[in-house]
């Protein structure tokens, strides 16, 4: 009778438990042919993806091997049988599935955290391209199966950033050794003076970059109204579009433009963050189109299904099409090497 319990029970637990596999099927070809390699590192340091609720079941998300590198590799030598002289390195940093309760929220959500990056490889010297390095919402009231959800989101994502890496625009002129690509972005970000001086230069600053490297473009300025609220946009002399302008620093506190309007621009130990929410950031274009500034200053051409609309700074940094457009406020951090918007919940 006890056998017949547990074997009973764990039937039970068996049923209960049930994997989904973050496939690696989208096309990666290199429709440029410009790419030799994809080499993988795995610096993550917990490698196990996670487990979450869906239904009645307890689903853990995992690759189909554990030989991730080979999974990896492989997909592209798959997919790329005309081929180039760059070597691109893709580093996945983090990626981890879970439930988490936000404050004043009626229910928990299931998110997914990911952060990756690129580099070039050139004379054994690597070079920084872009980064993606943000959580992934499911909306409760509408996703039947946040298991499945995120693994697709995953698998579209990671397959989207490696075919935007193929074709890059090198952030950062230093180069990285082999032994120091594990600390790239405390090597990367020692020289950049906006994040390393305690005032941020007056001025108005036309892209991330300038803003990065303290550099603001002499040609503009602003106007305000007499309530004090910037109305205009000057450049030498002449009205110019807001969207121009990625921010501008006055009196050493800097302002970031958004679709919303203006937010200040606050720092502590993390780097620099604006107070608003996805709902706030995530914007489409007039033409239907989407903004998106995740590769300001980093990769250029398509990324995550949406394209560059390189005329509007005012939504530089955000990402659409990923995850649930959540109104939760809380701080969202601009990424210190591309400018993107950083969502941590």
């Amino acid at each position: 009778m006890k056998k017949l319990f547990f074997f009973l029970l764990l039937s039970v637990l068996w049923s209960a438990q049930k994997t989904e596999i973050i496939e690696l099927k989208e096309n990666i070809k290199d429709r440029k042919g410009l790419t030799k390699s994809l080499t993988f590192i795995d610096n993550r340091s917990d490698k196990t993806i996670g487990t979450i609720p869906d239904k009645k079941d307890s689903v853990t998300l995992k690759f189909a091997s554990d030989d991730v590198k080979g999974l990896f590799e492989n997909w592209f030598i798959e997919d790329n049988k005309i081929r180039g002289n760059n070597d691109i390195v893709l580093m996945l940093e983090d990626l981890k599935v879970y439930e988490e309760q936000d404050s004043n929220r009626p229910f928990p959500y299931i998110k997914a955290r990911v952060k990756m990056s690129s580099f070039i490889k050139r004379n054994g010297r690597y070079y920084f391209i872009g980064r993606y390095d943000n959580v992934i919402v499911t909306n409760p009231k509408i996703t039947v199966h946040p298991s499945i959800f995120l693994a697709g989101k995953i698998s579209d994502l990671i397959a989207e950033f490696i075919k935007a890496s193929y074709y890059p625009y090198i952030v950062a002129n230093y180069f990285i050794t082999e032994s120091e690509i594990h600390r790239y972005n405390e090597y990367l970000n020692k020289d950049y003076k906006a994040f390393n001086e305690t005032a941020l230069k007056d001025g108005v600053y036309t892209n991330f970059q300038g803003f990065r490297s303290q550099e603001p473009n002499i040609n503009y300025s602003v106007k305000k109204n007499r309530k004090g609220k910037v109305v205009e946009l000057v450049n030498q002399g002449q009205e110019a579009s807001l969207s121009e302008m990625y921010c501008y620093v006055e009196n050493g506190k800097g302002y970031k433009l958004t679709p919303v309007g203006f937010d200040e621009i606050h720092k502590n130990d993390k780097g620099f963050y604006i107070y608003s929410s996805r709902t706030n950031l995530f914007v489409e274009s007039k033409t239907g189109g989407v903004f998106i500034g995740a590769v300001a200053g980093g990769l250029v051409g398509a990324l995550i299904g949406a394209a560059i609309d390189a005329s509007s700074k005012a939504n530089a940094g955000a990402m659409n099409g990923v995850g649930f457009k959540s109104t939760l406020e809380s701080n969202v951090y601009l990424d210190s090497l591309t400018g993107a918007y950083i969502f941590e919940n």
